[in-house]
């Protein structure tokens, strides 16, 4: 009679990861109430400048890390049934274009800042998912979705809501798309294509969800252990900057109906942090002191996409020569869409 193996799991894999499927659910839903009970036992009141620092921080950080993590296994469970070569297949060449219309059009229905972004950014770059669609992605998701659209449908009716809506589509699709065709793959750091390299396991037999699983777990490990601490320090400078936007300094510049104030207002607005529901209260504020409508919305894309935060999580996955290229394409995107309502809704 053979002997009983003793190693074996006491509990089936696929079975302990299903269990924390609700687990992680639970955590990010409750990731308000948990930011508040911490926050309470500080010695600082909401409503503050560093009250509403800390606070950022607190809410942003385990949500960002908490997104990082499930994409990233769920991108690892996906890679177990595409090898990378195969999706490459799929989505080069003639279907890129098809691919950065999808990429854009579904980052309308995720709404995330751009540091929450990132993690789906790294999930697809690691699935061999093109460069160039991905990069759709990460313009949209946080630019153009159903929150900002929402907000400026009630504030500013349908008319600029729509408006918006085409061009920052248009900005997401075309930057992802001259972003593609520069083929800039090399300016990926070495590590995220050596995950892309990684095809799923050959052979005569199938792979078992419990593989599968492993493959996801192991892709977390890689993947989450060398990018958790820019995630943090880019939302520490985030946070910062979120407590401390200073409205009066920016609409003294914004007030003036000048061609040079819609790229000013996009370099103020990539060292700048927040999400789009954030900022259209600013964008508010600074209307109502009498800034062109155009130069807000440029300024209000480029603190929603080009935040330096996002910059700083984004330096651990790409080089800063594509770094640079990214936000010089994306920032002339902005430019034409400032212009544009500057000179459509001039009154």
């Amino acid at each position: 009679m053979p002997a009983r193996d003793l190693r074996a799991p006491a509990f089936d894999p696929v079975l302990l990861w299903l269990l924390a499927l609700p687990v992680w659910v639970l955590l990010y839903a409750s990731l308000v109430p948990m930011a508040d009970a911490v926050f309470s036992a500080l010695p600082l009141t909401r409503g503050t400048r560093l009250g509403e620092a800390v606070w950022f921080f607190l809410y942003d950080t385990p949500k960002v890390l908490l997104l990082l993590t499930g994409v990233v296994f769920a991108m690892g469970i996906v890679r177990s049934f595409f090898s990378a070569e195969r999706t490459r297949a799929v989505l080069a060449g003639r279907r890129e274009g098809l691919g950065n219309v999808l990429a854009a059009t579904l980052g309308i229905v995720t709404p995330f800042c751009s540091c929450s972004a990132v993690p789906l950014f790294i999930g697809f770059v690691s699935a061999g998912v093109p460069l160039g669609v991905t990069f759709s992605f990460l313009i949209s998701a946080p630019m153009v979705n159903e929150v900002a659209l929402g907000l400026l449908l009630a504030m500013f009716g349908w008319k600029v809501a729509a408006l918006y809506l085409v061009l920052g589509l248009s900005v997401a699709i075309g930057a992802g798309w001259v972003l593609g065709r520069m083929r800039l793959e090399r300016w990926v750091e070495d590590w995220v294509l050596a995950q892309r390299a990684v095809a799923a396991p050959t052979g005569d037999a199938p792979l078992t969800w419990t593989d599968r699983i492993r493959l996801g777990r192991e892709a977390v490990v890689e993947i989450v252990a060398k990018v958790w601490p820019w995630i943090v320090v880019g939302i520490a400078v985030g946070a910062g900057i979120h407590g401390y936007m200073p409205e009066e300094f920016l609409a003294s510049f914004m007030g003036r109906d000048a061609w040079w104030s819609v790229p000013l207002a996009v370099l103020l607005g990539i060292p700048m942090y927040s999400n789009a529901a954030g900022v259209i209260p600013v964008v508010e504020a600074l209307l109502g002191k009498g800034a062109a409508l155009g130069t807000v919305l440029a300024f209000m894309m480029s603190v929603v996409a080009l935040s330096l935060p996002e910059m700083l999580i984004l330096r651990r996955v790409l080089k800063p020569r594509l770094i640079a290229t990214f936000v010089a394409v994306v920032a002339a995107g902005i430019l034409l869409v400032g212009f544009v309502f500057n000179l459509v809704l001039r009154t």
